[in-house]
Formats: C-alpha cells, structure tokens, sequence
C-alpha cells in the first residue's frame, strides 16, 4: 500500500511539471500569435490612383467662324498661315478669304468716286460764293442763286451715300482676314486653303498661358481623389521629359464612357469614368503650352 502510493506521488511530480511546460508553451504560442505586429507592417499602404488624360489650355477656347456674305454663304479659304500648335498673338492675321481682291477693288473704286465728287463739291463751292456776289450787285437773278445751292445739296447727298458704301466695304473688308481674338495657341484647324468653311468654323484657338490635364478617373478610384490633391503627371510615350506638377482643381459630378483611350490595345474603351480638371503649376504649364491635346498619365498622392 504505502508502495503503491509512494509510486502514484512520483508519477504525479513527473506529469505536473509536464503539463506546466505544455500550458505555458500554448499559452506563449497564442500571445505571439495574437501580438499586434509593428505599425509599419499593421497599416496597410494606400495605392495612389493612377489615370489616363490628356493636356488642354485652362483659359478661354474660341471657334473661329468664316464671314457670312449673304447670298453666297461663307467665302472660300484663300491663305492659311498658320497650323495646328503654332502660338498666336492678338489681332494676329491667320488667314485670307476669297472675297478679299474684289472687295480691295471696289472700295478702291468708290474712293475714287469720293475724291471726284469732293472736287466736284469745292468748286460747287466756289461758284455759288461767286454768283452770291453778282446776285448783291444785281447782276444775276435769285433762281441762278438757288439753282446752284440745290445742285450743292445733291453733291453733298451723293458724298453722304458714298462714304456710307466704303464704310461697309472697309467692314467687310476686315471680315476677309480671319485675326486672333487673344494670346493664345491653334488648337485644331477645321478648314484648308480652297475649302469653304462650314459651321464648324475655320479653326480652335485656346489661351494658353495656363494650363490643365483633363484627367479620367474609373468610378472605382474616385473616392480617393478630392479637391486640391497633390498630381504628378508623366508623358505617356514620351512627348516632354520629367513630369508636371498640379493640383485637383475640379471633379465633375456626371459618370460617363472614356473619351481618351490608351494605346493599350487590351484597354477596356466602355469603361465608366468621371472627368478630373486637374491645374498645372506656372513652371509646368510653361513647359507643356505647345502641347495641347497630349497624352499624359497621372498619379493622385494618397490622401
């Protein structure tokens, strides 16, 4: 008996450090399991958004029109001298109508009708203050008098139409030369020498001494970009070197399809975006003036 016990108070000082051991091995096993690891590898890195877009002038953007002749609609272009992406100053001619020889001659004619009849005038002039003289002495009668101030009255109504026909030709004229309306850039031409204009005008001209990116966020990125966020933007094959600076300037609150598809031949063009205006800094807008309509890709900075 006292055998026995004395071999079940061995056998129990021999289990008890063992399951010690067992429990506090667990136990450490489900703390470092449950150990929240270091901050930097806990919080998990937030994806910039990337997207596809494209450079545009951020000032005004004007649709040259060809002048309306009436019955003969818009005339022909005659000269361009300018093309797409050439920078333009104000009241810059940048191109010649048709129109432009006959109406040069038929204002040359009517000035020269003027100048006949402003001579015409002068002596009209002179012989009335002459027959004046002769009527006071009694030399000539009244109605020679007033015969010759009707016929001045004329000439003077003559001289009136006159003037008013060279004045609309000189308007007209002016329409025969299609002139910048600002500083700026040709963005698009949309009709050639010997063409006649449509109503899509002649040409897009845009101010560009400021400039933005029109950015095409997928809905699903859009919840990570917002009004005045940090952008780089890079070319996407290539056209400037380095990137360009910006800020988020506008989100537009309308869904649609993408406009500005990715040379990627896989790209999904039905995919549904939202338009992001996106301002170039001044060092960058001057870097990209010339460039409008260029492919860029851009990167949101993580919120």
């Amino acid at each position: 008996m006292i055998k026995n016990r004395s071999f079940s108070s061995l056998l129990l000082v021999s289990i008890v450090p063992l399951c010690l051991s067992s429990l506090y091995g667990c136990k450490r096993e489900d703390v470092n399991r449950n150990k929240l690891p270091d901050n930097t590898d806990f919080i998990r890195k937030i994806e910039a958004v990337a997207a596809l877009g494209k450079l545009n002038p951020l000032g005004e953007v004007r649709k040259l029109a060809a002048p309306n002749t009436g019955k003969g609609g818009t005339p022909r272009l005659s000269k361009l001298f300018v093309e797409e992406g050439d920078s333009i100053l104000k009241n810059q001619i940048l191109a010649v109508f048709e129109n432009r020889p006959r109406l040069t001659a038929d204002l040359a004619v009517e000035v020269a009708k003027l100048n006949n009849l402003k001579k015409e005038i002068i002596f009209q002039k002179r012989e009335i203050n002459r027959y004046q003289k002769l009527f006071k002495t009694g030399a000539v009668a009244s109605i020679v008098l007033e015969k010759l101030q009707d016929d001045l009255i004329i000439l003077e109504g003559k001289k009136d139409e006159i003037s008013s026909r060279i004045d609309a030709i000189n308007f007209d004229l002016e329409q025969t030369q299609l002139k910048s309306p600002i500083n700026g850039i040709v963005l698009q031409i949309l009709a050639r020498e010997g063409e006649r204009p449509d109503s899509d005008g002649v040409m897009n001209v845009g101010a560009n001494e400021l400039m933005e990116a029109l950015i095409e966020v997928y809905e699903s990125d859009i919840e990570r970009v917002e009004i005045g966020q940090d952008v780089d933007l890079i070319s996407e094959n290539g056209g400037f070197n380095g990137s360009l600076r910006g800020q988020v300037s506008l989100i537009s609150p309308q869904v649609r399809q993408r406009r500005v598809l990715s040379t990627d031949p896989t790209g999904d063009a039905d995919s549904r975006v939202i338009e992001v205006r996106v301002k170039l800094d001044n060092v960058s807008a001057k870097m990209v003036s010339h460039l409008t309509g260029m492919k860029v890709i851009a990167r949101f900075s993580p919120k």
